[in-house]
This record gives structure tokens, sequence and C-alpha cells, in this order.
């Protein structure tokens, strides 16, 4: 059984590794099937010919207008949704089960009261990131208490590296992925911008021409160019907005780790001999 467990993991950890660039093949795939087969369907143009105007006051043939590039937003879009999901998931699967705020409060009073197993206990049933911590601490706790052989410095020294060791593990968990949103909220911008440009030189184009200019293409372009603009801001806006919320989610989880961590460790010194 131990060798036919083993590969499992392994093949685990690769999905695992492997996920981030397939969610974003995946996305950018969807971001073509949608400009292509949605926003470029027939029947949101004039005479069922994408390569007419768009119906009037039909917003998805105006999308399609803009280009390829849209195809590109969309994905991106697309990326930043599907990773706010996961976050959002994992930040709610860190907090636990119950109030945070609550569960500490709880955990001091009940470290106070040297009810180190009830509180072990507390923090099985809360589950989460600061649970976790607080569980390694807390068995260290009791396991430290029990031994005479070892100064107090250095007990507290052991404690402390044991809540260090644990709050290492969860943070990396609770901020992964966060760089990828931050990146498309920068990326959004400038490959909307890059789509503008485009729709502005088309645009330019048209008045280019020897005597009237050609109003369809000039048309076009400036559709394309305020098209890339709107989903370019868009997707910047939305991932930034995320980015700082799931930010401030982190930082308050992370600050009521270190309040349980240094509350736990005042209270081992004070009881230690």
């Amino acid at each position: 059984m131990e060798n036919y467990q083993a590969p499992r993991s392994s093949a685990g950890g690769m999905l695992k590794s492997l996920f981030n660039p397939i969610v974003i093949v995946i996305c950018c795939i969807l971001g073509w099937l949608i400009f292509d087969k949605i926003l470029g369907a027939s029947m949101h143009f004039e005479g069922n010919n994408r390569m007419n105007h768009p119906v009037k006051g039909d917003f998805l043939g105006v999308m399609y207008k803009g280009g390829p590039i849209v195809a590109l937003l969309i994905a991106i879009l697309l990326i930043i949704i599907t990773f706010t999901i996961e976050r959002a998931f994992t930040i709610v699967r860190a907090r636990g089960k119950g109030n945070l705020t609550k569960f500490v409060s709880k955990l001091q009073y009940m470290i106070k009261n040297d009810q180190i197993n009830e509180a072990i206990a507390a923090c099985n049933k809360q589950k989460g990131s600061l649970a976790n911590v607080m569980r390694a601490g807390l068995g260290k706790f009791d396991e430290l208490m029990k031994d005479d052989k070892i100064e107090k410095d250095q007990k507290v020294l052991v404690i402390q590296r044991e809540f260090e060791e644990a709050t290492a593990l969860e943070l990396p968990m609770l901020s992964k992925n966060m760089v990828i949103i931050s990146t498309l909220a920068s990326v959004a911008t400038l490959v909307g911008l890059i789509g503008t440009v485009r729709g502005m030189i088309v645009a330019f184009a048209a008045l280019a021409q020897a005597g009237a200019p050609d109003a369809i293409a000039l048309a076009n372009g400036i559709s394309e160019a305020l098209i890339n603009t709107f989903l370019g801001i868009g997707g910047s806006v939305i991932a930034i907005i995320m980015y700082n919320l799931f930010s401030s989610l982190i930082d308050s989880l992370t600050y009521k780790i270190d309040e349980a961590g240094f509350s736990l460790i005042q209270t081992f010194g004070a009881k230690t001999k």
C-alpha cells in the first residue's frame, strides 16, 4: 500500500503545479470562442454579415467590432474571475468555521485557565489557518509544561519557534496566486491601451484617404479604440479591487494569528518557572 500511495501523492502535487497554466490556457480558449462564436454571431450584424455594422443597440456586435484584442481582454477577465473565486474559497477556508475574534478571545481565556486540552479541541472544531497555528503551539505548550529539564528561556524560544514554523507553513497558502491578480491589474490596462492605439490607427488611416473619408472604416476604428479601452479599464478595476480586498483579509488573519500566538507565549512565560 505504501508503494501505491506515493505515486498518487506525486500526481496530486503535479496537478496542483499545473493548475495555473491549465486555467490560463482554458481561459484564453474560452476568450476566443466567446469573441468569435458569441460576439461574432451573424445575428448581431446588419444583413446577418459580421462584416457589416452591428444592429442598432446590439452591444455584443459593437464589442466584436473592437477587434481580435477583445478576445485577449475577455480571456484576461476570465482569468481574473477564476482566480478571484479560487482566492475567495481559500481565504474563507483559512478563516475557519466561526468568528475569529470570538475564537481568539475564547482561546485566551482557556489558556489563562490552564484548559489546554479544551483549547486544542476548540482548534480542531474551528479549523482554518489560525486554528492550525494555535494547535501546533498548544501542543508544544502542553509538552513543555511537563518538561522540567529545559530552562525557562529555552522553553519560550522553543514555543516561539514552533509558532513561527507553523505560521510559515500557512502564509504561502494565503498569498498564493495573489501575484497573478496584481499582475493582471496592470496587464489588462496595457492590453486595452494596445487595442485603443490599434483602433486609432485604423481611424486616422480612414481620415487620411484622398477625397471623402471612409466613414465605415472611421467608425470601426473609433469603436475598436473605445471598446478596448472599456474592457481594459474594466478588467483592471476588478483586479485592483479584488487584490486590495484579499490583501486586507489576509493582513487581518495574519494579525489575529500573531495576536493569539503572542498571548500564548506571554501566558507560557508567566506560568513557567
